[in-house]
């Protein structure tokens, strides 16, 4: 029995690629900090396929030790996908930014992710069929003012990612690694990063797109031999090759 682990799976993106997989009949171990929400989306998944199987853990990636803890609990599990989505952001001017909350988004969207996927590739560079997937963001390949500390934290993301493609495929490794840089999306991340209550996307943004509508190009992605998925100015979704300069 093989498994797609999804990180951050309570809601947003994370919940709507779940629904995703679950459609296509993958059993699903789901990931995040808020059980309840992870109830809820076991659920809506036996609603789509009663017979999947779905495994709950709570962790905090925050923590990074939990990354480690995360991994070695799922050991036992056969894991054909791993989609790193857990990610916080942080909306002011550096000088005005919440060092606390900075330290917590550094440690979600980079050591965390840098610990789960060198671990995933450790255990199943070698293994058909796999694939690892971590979702960046548009700004992990254009700066915003404003929320600088986030958009370097995605370009991280973003390179980490595309180069560790080019090292995979450089070994002839069976594994696939692939990064997701979607725009403005409809969820809770908004509200968490301006610590506005409700942000309003209709009011507040000219574009944007829903939770469901980036699952569906998390899914246009997965089915590619392509290595990104990217939202353009556009607000079109684009599938290609490396973006950043490899050098060697």
């Amino acid at each position: 029995m093989k498994y797609t682990v999804i990180t951050g799976a309570s809601s947003g993106i994370g919940y709507e690629t779940a629904l995703a997989f679950a459609a296509r009949g993958k059993n699903l171990i789901i990931v995040a900090r808020r059980l309840n929400k992870l109830e809820e989306l076991k659920t809506a998944i036996h609603n789509i396929n009663p017979d999947l199987d779905v495994i709950i853990f709570t962790i905090d990636l925050s923590v990074t030790d939990q990354a480690y803890i995360l991994y070695d609990k799922l050991k036992g599990y056969e894991i054909e996908t791993w989609i790193n989505n857990a990610g916080l952001g942080e909306s002011a001017f550096v000088a005005d930014q919440n060092l606390s909350k900075v330290e917590t988004l550094l440690r979600v969207n980079i050591e965390s992710l840098t610990i789960l996927s060198t671990l995933f590739v450790r255990d199943y560079a070698e293994k058909e069929e796999t694939q690892l997937i971590n979702v960046s963001s548009a700004l992990g390949y254009a700066i915003a003012v404003g929320t600088i500390t986030y958009s370097a934290s995605k370009y991280y993301v973003s390179a980490f990612t595309e180069g560790l493609a080019k090292e995979l495929e450089l070994k002839g490794a069976k594994l696939k690694a692939k990064v997701l840089a979607p725009a403005m999306t409809e969820t809770e991340f908004a509200t968490n990063a301006t610590g506005l209550d409700n942000f309003n996307y209709k009011e507040n943004l000219p574009m944007y797109h829903t939770a469901k509508q980036v699952a569906g190009f998390m899914m246009e992605l997965y089915d590619s031999n392509a290595v990104v998925g990217i939202v353009d100015q556009n607000y079109e979704f684009k599938i290609r090759e490396q973006i950043y300069p490899i050098i060697g």
